[in-house]
């Protein structure tokens, strides 16, 4: 069966979600939570952060 990925890159929320089994599942982020904040940054030695660690 065929799988399809959605995802939402909004100015303030990012969601990623999935199409499997005749349903649609949300993605959780690795902090666990189901939207991910867009915002990236880096720290002062040039390590990237993404979503919530770069919102902090």
């Amino acid at each position: 069966m065929a799988k399809a990925v959605g995802v939402d890159l909004s100015t303030t929320n990012s969601v990623i979600a999935a199409w499997q089994v005749g349903e649609v599942a949300v993605i959780p982020a690795s902090a666990g939570s189901l939207i991910t904040p867009s915002v990236a940054a880096f720290t002062d030695t040039g390590e990237p952060l993404v979503g919530q660690l770069a919102r902090r």
